[in-house]
C-alpha cells in the first residue's frame, strides 16, 4: 500500500516560498549588523589556529590571544595597503606628465569627434564647462555625500573587527550552544557540521589568499618584462581586484589600460590588456578550480547565481559572502538525509553522482 503525505506538494512549495520570502525580508532588513557579523565570522574562523597556538603555547589569555590575532591581521592588510599606497605615490609624483599625456589624448579624443560626428571643438568645450559648473554646483553634496561613506565604511571595518574579537573569545560557548539546540540524537552530526565548515572556509580564505598572490606575481612579472612604468601598482591591482568574483577582472583590466595609456604608449596598453586576459583564462581555468574550486565545491551556474543575487541584497560584500556561505549551505545539506537532494543541487554533481551509484549497488544486489 501506498504511503501518501499528510502535506500536499502545492502546500509544502508554498510553506517552503513564504519561508525564503520571510527569510529574505530579514536578510535585506538587517543588513546593517548582519554584514560585519559574517565577515567577522569568516575572519574568527581564518584566526582561530592563530589564537589557539597563542594560547596553548605562549600561554596568554584568551582575551588577549585574540587581541593578538586580530592585530596581527589588521597588520598584514595595513602592510598590502601601505605597498599600494606607496606605489600610488610614486605615480601622484609623475603628475605634470600624467597631465600632458591625458590633455594629448583629450586633443586627439576632440579631433575624432569632430571629424566622426561633425561636432566643433566650440561645442565641445560648451558642453564640457556646462557639465563642470553642474559638477561644481553639486559638490557640497557630494563631499558630504563622500564623508558619509568614508565614515560608515570606518563604523563597517570597526563593528567586523569587534565581531571578529568577541566570536573568538566566546567561541567555546557559541559551539555548546548549537549542540545543545538539537537532540543528543544530532549531536555527532552538528559537531560533523561545525568542524567541516570551520576546515573548510578556512581552506577557502588561504586558497583566496594564495591565489591572490600567484595572480600578483605573474602580473608584476610580465608587466616588468614588457616594460610597464607602473609595473608592481598594476600587478597588485589585478591581484586585489581578481578577488571580485567575475566582474573584478573587467574593472582590473579597465583600470591598468588606463593607467598605462597615461603613462605610456599605445603598444604598452595593448600589451597590458593582453597580459590581464591571459592571466584571468589561466587564473579561471588552472588556479581556481586547483586553488579554491576544490575547496568549496560548488558548481559555476549555482555559484553565478549566488553572486548575483548577493549583489543585489547587499552589493560588493555580497558579492563576496556569496560563495562561503553557500558553502556552508552544501556542508549542512550534505548531512541532513531530507536536504541532500539541495547538497547535490549545489555541487559539482560528479563526485556525488559516483558516490550515489555505489551506495546503489548493493542494494540493486540485495534485491536479486
Amino acid at each position: 500500500m501506498l504511503k501518501t503525505s499528510p502535506h500536499p506538494f502545492y502546500e509544502k512549495l508554498s510553506l517552503v516560498l513564504i519561508g525564503l520570502l520571510s527569510l529574505g525580508y530579514i536578510i535585506v532588513q538587517g543588513k546593517e549588523m548582519l554584514d560585519p557579523l559574517i565577515f567577522g565570522f569568516l575572519f574568527a574562523i581564518l584566526l582561530f589556529p592563530v589564537a589557539s597556538f597563542l594560547e596553548r603555547k605562549l600561554r596568554l589569555p584568551r582575551a588577549l590571544a585574540c587581541l593578538f590575532a586580530i592585530l596581527l591581521m589588521v597588520g598584514f592588510i595595513g602592510g598590502i595597503l601601505y605597498l599600494i599606497g606607496s606605489q600610488i605615490s610614486n605615480l601622484a609624483s609623475d603628475w605634470p606628465q600624467l597631465k600632458s599625456q591625458v590633455n594629448q589624448s583629450l586633443g586627439d579624443l576632440s579631433e575624432w569627434i569632430q571629424k566622426a560626428f561633425h561636432i566643433n571643438t566650440t561645442k565641445q568645450l560648451t558642453y564640457v564647462h556646462d557639465t563642470t559648473q553642474k559638477i561644481m554646483a553639486s559638490s557640497a553634496d557630494v563631499l558630504g555625500t563622500t564623508f558619509g561613506a568614508i565614515s560608515s565604511l570606518a563604523l563597517f571595518y570597526a563593528f567586523i573587527l569587534i565581531f571578529t574579537f568577541f566570536i573568538l573569545l566566546y567561541r567555546q560557548l557559541l559551539l555548546h550552544f548549537i549542540v545543545w539546540v538539537f537532540s543528543t540524537d544530532h549531536e555527532a552530526i552538528v559537531h560533523d557540521i561545525v568542524e567541516n565548515t570551520q576546515s573548510i572556509l578556512r581552506q577557502y580564505i588561504l586558497g583566496l589568499l594564495l591565489e591572490m598572490f600567484v595572480v600578483a606575481c605573474l602580473a608584476c612579472g610580465i608587466f616588468m618584462l614588457i616594460g610597464i612604468k607602473y609595473a608592481i601598482l598594476l600587478g597588485l591591482i589585478v591581484a586585489v581586484f581578481n578577488l571580485i568574483p567575475y566582474i573584478g577582472i573587467f574593472s582590473a583590466l579597465a583600470l591598468s589600460c588606463l593607467i598605462t595609456f597615461a603613462t605610456g604608449s599605445v603598444q604598452h596598453t595593448v600589451g597590458v590588456a593582453i597580459t590581464v586576459v591571459g592571466i584571468h583564462a589561466v587564473d579561471s581555468n588552472i588556479l581556481l578550480p586547483t586553488i579554491v574550486g576544490s575547496k568549496v565545491k560548488l558548481n559555476a551556474l549555482v555559484t553565478f547565481i549566488g553572486i548575483i543575487l548577493g549583489e543585489m541584497i547587499w552589493g560588493l560584500s555580497g558579492m563576496f559572502l556569496s560563495i562561503p556561505i553557500m558553502a556552508i549551505f552544501k556542508i549542512i545539506f550534505d548531512r541532513v538525509q531530507s536536504l541532500k537532494p539541495w547538497g547535490y543541487l549545489l555541487g559539482s554533481g560528479i563526485d556525488e553522482s559516483k558516490t550515489a551509484m555505489k551506495k546503489m549497488k548493493p542494494a540493486k544486489a540485495d534485491k536479486t
